[in-house]
């Protein structure tokens, strides 16, 4: 049984904040040092501050980022910068932005929802990495708050909650726009009628976990260790909650866009590599006058000729060249992943995880991270490469909400960083203090 109650939330006092758009932070995963430094110094009470703090060569176990940022939200809500509601909330969420030249507005809503750590319920699609979960935990363990939400998807055809919620809207309590320059805004229902409608409706549903796989485990680890540590195994105790955002899968406003794969690997013959490549590839070699076509222009052709609605495609970039790869035969897989089902065997990334990475070039799960990075932005992909950042990189298709689906219900887990929704929820809107 999936269940989901309102909370009190905090948010920015607009009485001691001018411009909320100054306070804002992207997502703490998206975001460089570059931006970082940025958001330092856009405003004093940036979000990062919070959620990415930074370091220092003199960070020891009793002064760090996270002990920093422990301080930092006590200070705040001490002072009034940050303020607590007065009445439990649901609290609504659109998002008006821009893709591929479409407006598009995602509809969704800030909740707490029931952890369940054996995903009996809450269906994971992808796998984690070791080192954000870590990160996040430490950060969980300074400040006992969910200061950045997880978006999960729900399956309702009618559209019926999100009818019921507009329903009850009027002015926002947050309008803002976004370091993406999206528009992000933000209502507070406290009816208790609409509370307990969004209830039953989401009780026997299941739900999908579409961006903050590190941070639900976060929280299933947190919550496991809090009750060792207080002795409280009430099940409603305020750690086994987390704070997320829940979208329909059907929102007209969800997009799904590719991760693309940056290599960094000593002594890759690209020569050697493309003709092993070829047992299973259709091997094109495209080149290009890179003094007359940025790396903006080149992302956008590649994307364009590995679009397909058939087949498995994706590039292999280098330096001044790169070739598109076109699987074969879907057999192939059959002997790489045997394990797995059918769906997990036709997914293009599974297909440049097992036969590419992991096969050809000794890339497997034991020396990932040391290996490969990820980028949503495609221009990334060509630029970083040329600039000497990484060896070669893959540019991808994005994965279906079928595919999704297919896979998280059947237990399955898709290859790290498999998926990229768009839009991406901005950080600093609403915060959940749990109150042990």
């Amino acid at each position: 049984m999936v269940k989901v109650l309102p909370f009190k939330g905090i948010t920015y006092n607009i009485q001691k904040i001018n411009r909320l758009d100054d306070v804002m932070s992207p997502p703490y995963d998206i975001i460089s040092k570059e931006m970082q430094d940025e958001l330092y110094k856009k405003h004093p009470y940036n979000f990062v501050r919070l959620i990415l703090g930074k370091e220092k060569p003199s960070d020891n176990e009793n002064d760090n980022r996270y002990t920093r940022a422990k301080e930092l939200f006590n200070k705040w809500l001490k002072e009034g910068i940050l303020v607590e509601s007065d009445k439990p909330a649901v609290y609504p969420y659109k998002i008006e932005y821009m893709v591929n030249n479409e407006l598009k507005v995602m509809n969704g809503f800030f909740i707490l929802l029931k952890l369940d750590p054996d995903y009996k319920m809450v269906k994971a699609h992808e796998k984690t990495l070791s080192k954000p979960k870590i990160d996040r935990l430490n950060l969980m363990r300074a400040c006992v708050a969910n200061l950045e939400p997880i978006q999960l998807l729900y399956i309702d055809r009618d559209d019926k909650i999100r009818e019921r919620v507009d329903s009850t809207l009027d002015s926002p309590i947050i309008d803002v726009k976004g370091y993406d320059g999206f528009n992000h805004k933000l209502w507070r229902v406290e009816d208790e009628d609409v509370i307990s409608m969004i209830q039953d409706e989401l009780r026997d549903k299941i739900l999908f976990i579409a961006d903050g796989h590190h941070r639900y485990q976060t929280a299933v680890n947190f919550a496991k260790e809090m009750r060792e540590k207080t002795g409280n195994t009430n099940e409603d105790a305020p750690f086994n909650y987390r704070m997320v955002i829940l979208v329909n899968m059907f929102d007209k406003g969800l997009s799904i866009l590719p991760t693309h794969r940056l290599i960094k690997k000593q002594g890759v013959d690209i020569d050697d590599l493309l003709s092993k490549a070829e047992c299973y590839f259709t091997v094109e070699e495209k080149t290009f006058d890179s003094s007359k076509t940025t790396p903006k222009e080149i992302s956008k052709k590649i994307r364009d000729e590995i679009k397909t609605d058939k087949g498995h495609k994706f590039a292999l970039y280098i330096r001044g060249k790169y070739y598109v790869l076109t699987l074969k035969d879907e057999k192939y897989m059959d002997e790489f992943a045997r394990g797995e089902s059918e769906t997990w065997r036709r997914l293009d990334v599974s297909i440049l995880h097992k036969i590419v990475l992991e096969h050809l070039m000794g890339i497997n799960q034991d020396n990932l991270e040391d290996h490969v990075r990820y980028t949503r932005v495609d221009e990334e992909a060509v630029r970083f490469v040329d600039e000497g950042r990484f060896d070669l990189s893959f540019l991808m298709n994005p994965t279906r909400i079928s595919e999704l689906k297919a896979i998280a219900d059947a237990g399955e887990h898709m290859p790290q960083k498999s998926t990229y929704f768009l839009p991406k929820m901005l950080s600093g809107l609403v915060i959940y203090k749990m109150n042990i």
